[in-house]
């Protein structure tokens, strides 16, 4: 800010502590008294601003803008109980959180030190979240930021004119704040924000609850590093950084901002906590992979990418390379995927991209303990109760996901992994998204978990449904193959594809015999609901975390089962998956003349001829 005083004090004055939950704080206020200028440091929101969501990312549904609204419905009444009004209301002024709550910024358009008696009268703001009274300059209170409330809540669910699909209870709402008559729309009257909170509308939030933060928001941002910015439009954060022009400041410019230097308290008091984790930023400047990393042995090999232990050169750490042949596959959606999931416990970090052109390289963590298949087979002792505590791991993994509206599409052994060699089941991690899906609408926006069917093809969601079974189904061979100590369709690496996808197909397998004599009943109930023929019919992740196998593992047995021999089993495992992600072949075409029916029409037009 440059010789702007009176401007600054709004936005300086947002210092009070009550409401460091809702507005994006000041973390600190230094001031240049060369150059005229004063710096506010804000927090950073790393979970982008609104508008970025709103437009590019994901649809709202009627309860994701109301958990929004009424989050911004405190913060409002904050404002408004310091005397301000907020007067540039708009999706781009309030950013997420990393948890994906909301907080406002930007109060360079404030207006202080009034009461209900008073009135303002600049002409400011964005043109389309103006009330009338702004607009036609005939003085507006804070009854104003209500009025910007209903467009942004008109804007967060529909376009033009009263939606029809809209509830009841959200057009009431917007009827009563898009009254032209500042004194009479909702909010502006002597019980102020309690008249918006009363509204039926709200009437399922719990406003203590929300104030608290003990409400989950609908959408929690993909963090990483600490200087991620990919939820903020590109449009800006591709911009080279520059300092304001200023003006040279005059004789007196020591007096400008007198007083304004400040250091949030929160700051000063807390300690400087030690050993917290720090996220190491790769690449730096370097435009090439090679640049940073030095790629060395293979770890494995897929259709479309090959995976390499790579060492970054600056810091000797060991990573994962992923490097995926574009003109192969669109790697878009697994690193949209990657990005927006990988900070879940148990899903592998993607730490950085790259792309040359031709090939794009996805660093991630490298995975030391290996696949879970050969650790738990090389285990001396592996019991029922361990093989409990492993599936309800990838399952609530898995459970995440499908919340989502993520599909993984290919659970199969080689894809789950530990990150080290400890064997604890916190430890795994689910890899390889290259094949996942994300629910999208027929405009191809994602959409939030609690969605509803309105803007969804039903194909869309019988796919999605089928995928989701499809994931539940891979879990169940795993877990077969972890109890029985060998694979339920295939005897070895020697099965045919035809075989193998014959056995599937008849949904038969032995729950008898081997292990399966001393195994628990609930596991095999678990088992046979998991591998069911009909996908409509076999369990969700939710009821596979709730069975009593999974609940009452403590009581499971701790007796070691047996198994078949590791290569033989990881044999049978990729003979498998071989035969269900085969390709069909395709059939060969031959002359139309040479099929039966054009030689039978060809017969029957001789006979008529000769006839």
């Amino acid at each position: 800010m440059q010789d702007r005083q009176n401007k600054g004090l709004p936005e300086c004055d947002m210092q009070d502590p009550a409401h460091l939950k809702l507005i994006a704080v000041l973390a600190n206020i230094t001031n240049d008294i060369l150059s005229g200028k004063l710096y506010l440091i804000l927090d950073f929101l790393r979970g982008g601003d609104l508008f970025t969501r709103l437009s590019k990312e994901v649809m709202f549904t009627e309860e994701d803008v109301k958990f929004y609204l009424a989050e911004l419905a405190l913060a409002l009444d904050h404002l408004h109980g310091l005397g301000i009004i907020y007067r540039d209301l708009k999706p781009e002024n309030i950013l997420l959180d990393e948890e994906g709550h909301i907080k406002i910024t930007d109060f360079g358009l404030s207006k202080e030190a009034i009461d209900h008696d008073k009135r303002a009268y600049s002409f400011c703001g964005t043109i389309e979240y103006m009330a009338p009274e702004v607009v036609n300059r005939r003085g507006h209170t804070q009854s104003a930021d209500w009025w910007s409330f209903g467009v942004l809540m008109v804007m967060e669910k529909a376009k033009l004119g009263m939606p029809q699909f809209l509830s009841i209870e959200a057009q009431s709402l917007l009827r009563a704040l898009f009254k032209r008559n500042p004194s009479n729309r909702l909010g502006a009257g002597f019980d102020g924000v309690e008249e918006i909170k009363r509204h039926p509308f709200f009437i399922t939030i719990d406003w203590n609850k929300l104030y608290r933060k003990e409400i989950k928001p609908p959408f929690k941002p993909a963090v990483g590093r600490p200087e991620d910015t990919f939820h903020f439009d590109p449009e800006f954060t591709s911009r080279t950084p520059t300092d304001s022009p200023g003006v040279p400041p005059s004789a007196n410019a020591h007096h400008l901002f007198r007083g304004f230097s400040f250091v949030a308290s929160n700051l000063v008091q807390e300690p400087a906590q030690q050993d917290v984790h720090k996220i190491t930023q790769l690449h730096g400047n370097n435009i090439h992979f090679t640049d940073g990393y030095e790629i060395k042995e293979d770890i494995g090999i897929g259709s479309y990418s090959v995976c390499k232990r790579c060492v970054h050169k600056a810091t000797e750490t060991e990573f994962a390379v992923k490097i995926i042949d574009k003109s192969k596959r669109d790697p878009s959606e697994e690193i949209e995927i990657l990005l927006r999931y990988g900070q879940h416990p148990n899903i592998i970090t993607l730490k950085d991209v790259y792309d040359d052109g031709k090939y794009v390289y996805l660093v991630m963590e490298l995975m030391r303990g290996g696949e879970l298949l050969d650790r738990i087979l090389q285990q001396k002792c592996f019991s029922e109760r361990e093989a409990s505590a492993v599936l309800c791991t990838i399952t609530r993994t898995v459970d995440y996901l499908h919340s989502q509206g993520v599909v993984h599409r290919d659970l199969k052994p080689s894809n789950i992994l530990y990150m080290d060699e400890s064997g604890n089941p916190d430890s795994i991690r689910i890899c390889d998204f290259g094949f996942a899906k994300q629910l999208r609408a027929e405009n191809g926006l994602l959409m939030t978990p609690c969605y509803t069917a309105n803007f969804v093809a039903p194909e869309v969601l019988k796919r999605q449904g089928y995928d989701a079974a499809c994931d539940i189904w891979s879990l169940g061979i795993l877990l077969y193959t972890m109890l029985a100590g060998f694979t339920p369709f295939a005897n070895g690496p020697d099965d045919t594809p035809e075989e193998i996808l014959a056995r599937i197909g008849s949904g038969k397998y032995a729950l008898t015999g081997g292990n399966w004599d001393s195994v628990s009943d609930t596991a095999k109930d678990i088992v046979s609901k998991m591998l069911h023929v009909d996908p409509h019919q076999r369990l969700t992740a939710v009821q596979v975390l709730r069975h009593p196998w999974i609940v009452n593992r403590e009581y499971l047995s701790q007796n070691q089962l047996s198994r078949q021999d590791v290569h033989l089993v990881k044999g049978a495992m990729a003979a498998t998956y071989f035969a269900l992600n085969r390709t069909p072949q395709a059939p060969r075409l031959e002359p139309v003349l040479s099929s039966n029916l054009a030689q039978r029409r060809g017969m029957k037009r001789l006979t008529s001829t000769r006839l």
